[in-house]
């Protein structure tokens, strides 16, 4: 049975009735100065403010600069490894989801290990999450990695305890968990790590799958906003 078709677009649009921009570049081009003139950048390192803008257009909320941090060789340590060819790896598949791949210099593969079929049982055996679980499951691609956290503080502390008992090292750290538990104090820990693993943290409790992927993309590209 053939799936149904779609319905026919109308033939004229709907009466305007609000005064609002339609033009998509112009939408662009005014966000971005919007931020800009508006978002607090000047704590951050300079080639990191490409990155924090577009984390701001992500959230909607110029004030969020104020809670990011960034490890001075973030940047350059995260657009070397995807220049390498280094895989990113996520916590969510809505980060995955998010990162447009088109951007990503390499053709980079982008993995997420939630939905293994091993994880229930490594969660269930270890008393943990399944998505501090799933990142047992990244082994050693790891190494020399980018990793984008977004959701689960967990799975920030799991990846630190595995690279302190002498794991691999991902090249950079992205680690944004939101929620009300752990999610302030795996940021902390990440950002006072003595792994020397470079890292990109938003203090505090906010976080999510958005502003990881928006990061990612950012890093991914290395012409200016």
């Amino acid at each position: 049975m053939s799936a149904p078709q779609p319905p026919a677009p109308p033939l004229t649009p709907p009466t305007r009735r609000y005064d609002y921009e339609t033009d998509g570049q112009e939408i662009y081009r005014r966000s971005f100065a919007t931020i800009r003139s508006e978002a607090p950048l000047d704590h951050l390192p300079e080639e990191a403010r490409a990155v924090a803008v577009r984390m701001v257009h992500a959230s909607g909320d110029v004030g969020l600069t104020e809670q990011i941090a960034v490890h001075p060789r973030l940047v350059a340590a995260a657009r070397a490894a995807l220049d390498s060819g280094a895989p990113v790896f996520t916590d969510a598949h809505m980060i995955a989801s998010g990162i447009t791949r088109a951007r990503l210099p390499r053709d980079n593969a982008v993995i997420c290990t939630l939905r293994d079929e091993r994880v229930p049982a490594l969660a269930q055996a270890w008393g943990t999450t399944r998505s501090a679980a799933a990142v047992s499951l990244w082994g050693d691609r790891v190494e020399g990695a980018v990793v984008a956290i977004g959701n689960a503080p967990t799975a920030l502390f799991h990846l630190l305890e595995l690279i302190a008992d002498g794991g691999p090292r991902p090249a950079a750290i992205i680690g944004i968990p939101v929620g009300f538990i752990g999610s302030a104090e795996s940021k902390l820990a990440l950002a006072d790590n003595p792994f020397d693993v470079p890292w990109l943290v938003v203090h505090g409790r906010r976080g999510g799958s958005a502003l990881a992927a928006s990061a990612v993309n950012a890093l991914a590209r290395t012409e200016e906003l």
